[in-house]
């Protein structure tokens, strides 16, 4: 049983007369591919205006978001914050606490380091949302007055920074070392302050800045 093609769905052989007549020129294809008054022609298929001028999709709808009410640097403070916000932007966009670095933003370079309920933690890693309740030191809240921590003044002695982007994560992951029991030999600190990279080098000054505020110098 044959079927009969409409003449315009039959294609001439390739290389014969009919399909040179046929196809058009690569120069005429091109011709015909315009833009015209905000209409898309290619190849006679046309995009017109519904395409350009189509409603805007929806908005999303907002992100959840919760209130969390946690003490920072002795005082209790309570904030309304998207669910997704870190510690570290809930200190420096929501509480204007700007000490605590934002680095790597990913948990490796240490720059964020404060202390919760006085263990060391990436604050760029920590949900905002996840520490209702906690208590929160920030390098803002270790002085005393215009008397500085201990740590912070070892610092000054042994000229432990140089740019000083890493330094408030550097002191704040001393104390906490230090509070841990973790300060006992240069050995033990560089260890359990790995985590915190000086990209100055200043790593020698601050071993010895945390031995001197460990009563080790």
């Amino acid at each position: 049983m044959s079927i009969e093609l409409p003449e315009s769905t039959i294609v001439p052989p390739e290389g014969s007369p009919e399909a040179s007549s046929a196809a058009p020129s690569r120069r005429a294809f091109i011709a015909t591919t315009t833009v015209v008054g905000g209409a898309v022609v290619a190849g006679g298929l046309t995009a017109g205006p519904a395409v350009f001028d189509a409603e805007p999709a929806v908005a999303a709808a907002a992100s959840p978001s919760s209130r969390v009410t946690l003490t920072v640097n002795g005082r209790s403070r309570t904030v309304t914050v998207d669910n997704r916000t870190s510690l570290l932007d809930l200190l420096r966009e929501h509480l204007d606490l700007t000490g605590s670095k934002k680095g790597c933003n990913a948990g490796a370079c240490g720059a964020c380091t404060v202390l919760v309920d006085g263990r060391r933690v990436n604050s760029c890693l920590t949900l905002a949302v996840r520490l209702e309740g906690a208590e929160v030191t920030t390098i803002e809240g270790l002085a005393e007055g215009d008397r500085l921590h201990p740590l912070q003044q070892a610092f000054i002695d042994h000229d432990a920074f140089q740019c000083g982007y890493c330094t408030s994560g550097q002191i704040m992951s001393g104390v906490g070392c230090i509070d841990e029991g973790h300060a006992g030999s240069p050995e033990e600190i560089r260890e359990f302050m790995s985590g915190n990279i000086c990209r100055c080098g200043a790593y020698v000054k601050i071993v010895q800045a945390v031995e001197q505020a460990a009563g080790r110098k």
